[in-house]
């Protein structure tokens, strides 16, 4: 199962004088809920929204930082919503047991 999200990514694009600009676009990606080790709220998009520097994104937006397992190594994206938001899309609750003993 892959779920659908929104990303958040710098794009590389360079002004006119040469010199490469901080641009971000949006695009859609597809995820593998099996592969996600930590969701986390992103301060920093949320800082670079305030500043306007995320383009027309609504200013009330929540970014999530997904963090994926990639074997040796993993890999981050930053998507649009709340974390919980995410988790709910990805199908991931939390099973909560009572132990007993």
């Amino acid at each position: 199962m892959v779920v659908k999200l929104t990303e958040v990514y710098k794009d590389n694009k360079f002004s006119d004088d040469g010199r490469l600009a901080d641009s971000f676009s949006l695009r859609e990606i597809f995820i593998n809920p099996e592969h996600i080790v930590c969701l986390r709220e992103d301060e920093t998009y949320k800082r670079l929204l305030s500043e306007n520097r995320l383009g027309q994104l609504d200013k009330r937006q929540i970014f999530t930082r997904v963090y994926l397992n990639r074997g040796q190594s993993g890999i981050d994206l930053v998507v649009v919503g709340t974390p919980e938001t995410i988790q709910e899309k990805l199908g991931l609750h939390s099973n909560k047991q009572l132990l007993r003993g």
